[in-house]
């Protein structure tokens, strides 16, 4: 259900009932005026819930949706409990701390309530504190890795905490493992491997965790870890870990739908022997995921040049599109403006452009030396384009 339990916002401190039973009202009168503007999520949110039906209990819904629980009525039940010492304000502040690292904090709570350790979330993902270790699965504003995340594991751990327990998130039954390998916060912290180990030391089951997970969300490192450490791959996973001994031995009997999924992956991942392989077996290069990625877009997406090359020597598809209308040639240009590395994206969009790729007169800025290159061959960067998604 959008927006989903990630993306919550944040409660004031001290948060007043009343307050959201007049936003209901004033979100209604303002839409029925034409007022309503989408200047932040909860009437960006209210505004497409209207476009159906604009009630206050529509309204209503909007706000709850909105701060991560799933109606009006445990919405209000949360503020209630929130206002008084209650075990909902000590699972909060719990919350809080293992977000900011503040293990005395968390030790005194769990000293003072005991049974904090077993509570879970009133929101929507039902977590409880161990999952919020994860910093992947709970609302996006606590998705945080203090460098003491695995002491911090360690005394909920010791407190009594579940290892194995299930939060609903993602559309599925998530782990603090499972969540762990597929979040870029332990990463970007320096100690998923350290974290992870830990978890499996202290009875974590890697049968609960998806390596397939780790792979279609970007962590190749949640990936080889669990691979590394016993974790079952089907061929798509082998592939996308570089496992070409298993993709060989799992070649013959795999349905074709993970072959195509396994080729994806190990384009994705600059997996090249394995992409050679999967080639020379006849794998559908047209393949894409439901995104309308195909293999040459997740080559690209990666930013793996030699990747390209090997695939353009097969005759992809150059202007497929994905679902955001993107053909090959602009999923380059989108993912050197997010983040990738110029030089790397610019010799991808040479080595397209040799290949047959269309570059069109304009696009949407990138950054300043692929703008640079795109001019000399053309095309002009037009400033008042924006990214799908984006605002101006």
């Amino acid at each position: 259900m959008f927006p989903n339990p990630q993306s919550a916002l944040p409660l004031p401190e001290r948060p007043s009932l009343e307050h959201y039973r007049k936003l209901a009202k004033d979100l209604v009168k303002a839409f029925r005026s034409g007022s309503l503007q989408p200047d932040d999520p909860i009437r960006e949110f209210a505004l497409r819930k209207f476009s159906e039906q604009c009630t206050l209990t529509a309204a209503q819904l909007v706000i709850a949706r909105s701060y991560g629980f799933e109606n009006w009525p445990k919405f209000t039940k949360h503020l209630e409990r929130l206002a008084k010492n209650s075990p909902v304000s000590r699972f909060e502040e719990a919350a809080d701390a293992i977000a900011g690292g503040d293990i005395v904090t968390l030790k005194r709570l769990l000293r003072e309530d005991p049974k904090l350790v077993q509570a879970r979330s009133t929101r929507e993902h039902r977590a409880t504190l161990l999952h919020y270790v994860s910093a992947n699965g709970v609302e996006s504003y606590r998705q945080k890795t203090p460098g003491n995340i695995v002491e911090i594991t360690q005394v909920l751990l010791e407190a009594g905490a579940e290892i194995d327990a299930i939060a609903e998130v993602y559309g599925g039954k998530c782990t603090t493992l499972d969540l762990a390998a597929t979040s870029i916060h332990p990463v970007r912290a320096g100690v998923l491997e350290e974290l992870l180990q830990y978890l499996l030391d202290q009875g974590a089951d890697i049968g609960l965790a998806s390596v397939r997970g780790c792979l279609g969300n970007g962590r190749p490192a949640g990936a080889e870890f669990l691979a590394a450490h016993g974790a079952r791959l089907n061929l798509a996973e082998a592939a996308g870990i570089g496992r070409l001994d298993l993709v060989e031995e799992l070649f013959e009997h795999a349905p074709v739908e993970l072959r195509n999924e396994g080729l994806i992956y190990a384009c994705g991942y600059g997996r090249n022997d394995v992409v050679e392989f999967l080639l020379r077996k006849g794998v559908n290069l047209s393949a894409h995921r439901a995104d309308g990625q195909t293999p040459l877009h997740m080559a690209v997406i990666g930013g793996h040049l030699e990747t390209v090359k090997l695939l353009l020597r097969h005759n992809p598809p150059l202007e497929a599109t994905n679902v955001y209308g993107g053909t090959v040639w602009g999923q380059t240009l989108w993912s050197a403006a997010h983040g990738g590395d110029a030089d790397r994206y610019i010799a991808i969009l040479e080595t397209l452009a040799a290949a047959g790729a269309k570059i069109g007169e304009r696009h949407t800025p990138v950054n300043a030396p692929v703008d640079r290159w795109l001019a000399e061959h053309g095309s002009a960067a037009e400033p008042g384009w924006y990214w799908f998604g984006e605002k101006p």
